[in-house]
């Protein structure tokens, strides 16, 4: 069966994209809205783009309201910014955040309605040139046609979709995630290896999306804890924005399983980042999938070097998510209790946690039958010690 493969139109990756990109920033409009947030402005990236816009005499307006979790508010406020100031193309630069808003603010200046009522529909209108500038190795939202935003009246994390919302352009520079701190750079790290993981153990998985996912699998092993222990390893930081480059072009076109759809409701309700979520629920989510497709999981211990001679599909499997739960402690990846969630209030939520986690889609693609009730089960296993 022949499959559709989706990539940005233009991928500048390595050091010093950002200064090698100006040609090409000339080529997109006359003014940007630069969507970016407070601490991007405060550490001087904002000032290193706004430095080549200058150079190219390209106009530009700032809009950095957006925050951890961004909401359908803030794109309607981005929406705003973009018309009062007479833009004609988008720029985001920082993590997943102000690219999936920049992202969204181009949904709705083609489209009419709200956000929400574009939530599990294809989006097809033609969005204005979007640009994205990443500055963590992790979400990969600079290769996706998704975007994800808060509804604040459902309190849901709504997933938007379209080939329309894949960005123009996408400058992948590792100088821009110098500055990332070690907790952003565990979390969003694992992010990428969560985009790779599931993007090979999906049911739309494909020959070219397997390609890019091990090649970022076997990038983060070797990189990401280099990273997190000594931030300004160059070389580390270079290969783990590759990696999320990778794994962002390998789910883009298999799409995500059960850690991303239970992921969004935790997000939601309890505000706890999206990288740190998906690596609490990671081993839980893995732990189930594993006799799914233990075929698969045993080529990611192969993959990663933990696979010994003699070892079933299912050992191979199983040494795979040890390796990925230790990589977890190695990073002080933090629980729902350290994080202070109060486990009550998360009970009492268990069902609109699962309801909107199969809303979402996403868990339905593993490659196993997944019910409300394993959802509450792994949700559940949350406040468990972790065991095989």
């Amino acid at each position: 069966m022949a499959n559709v493969f989706l990539t940005p139109r233009t991928i500048i990756a390595g050091e010093e994209a950002l200064e090698r990109s100006a040609s090409y920033l000339k080529r997109s409009g006359e003014k940007a809205l630069i969507v970016t947030d407070q601490i991007m402005v405060s550490i001087g990236n904002v000032q290193k783009l706004i430095n080549i816009l200058d150079e190219q005499n390209i106009k530009y307006q700032v809009f950095a309201e957006i925050n951890s979790e961004p909401t359908d508010q803030m794109v309607y406020q981005g929406v705003k910014s973009y018309r009062d100031n007479h833009c004609d193309f988008l720029i985001a630069i920082g993590g997943g955040s102000p690219i999936d808003t920049m992202k969204a603010i181009g949904v709705m200046l083609t489209n009419a309605g709200t956000l929400a009522d574009y939530m599990g529909k294809e989006i097809s209108a033609l969005l204005p040139t979007l640009i994205a500038i990443p500055t963590t190795a992790g979400t990969g939202s600079e290769a996706t046609q998704y975007t994800i935003i808060s509804d604040i009246k459902t309190e849901v994390k709504m997933l938007l979709k379209g080939a329309s919302l894949l960005p123009t352009l996408a400058i992948v520079d590792p100088g821009l995630t110098l500055t990332s701190p070690p907790k952003v750079t565990a979390a969003t790290g694992i992010d990428a290896l969560t985009h790779a993981i599931e993007a090979y153990t999906s049911k739309k998985s494909q020959p070219m999306s397997d390609t890019f996912a091990l090649s970022a699998i076997k990038r983060v092993f070797k990189n990401l804890l280099k990273a997190y222990k000594n931030g300004r390893d160059i070389n580390a930081r270079k290969e783990m924005s590759i990696a999320a480059l990778e794994a962002g072009i390998a789910f883009n076109n298999s799409s995500v399983t059960v850690v991303h759809g239970m992921s969004r409701p935790i997000g939601a309700l309890f505000h706890v980042p999206h990288g740190l979520s998906n690596a609490i629920l990671l081993f839980g989510c893995l732990k189930f999938a594993l006799s799914g497709t233990p075929e698969r999981f045993c080529d990611l211990a192969k993959t990663i070097g933990v696979y010994e001679n003699g070892m079933s599909n299912i050992q191979g499997g199983q040494a795979f998510i040890s390796a990925v739960n230790q990589l977890c402690n190695d990073l002080q990846i933090e629980t729902l209790a350290q994080l202070g969630i109060d486990k009550v209030k998360f009970f009492e939520n268990l069902e609109k946690m699962a309801e909107d986690a199969l809303k979402s889609g996403s868990p339905q693609n593993t490659i196993k039958d997944i019910s409300n009730e394993d959802i509450i089960n792994i949700y559940k296993g949350l406040w468990e010690p972790v065991t095989l």
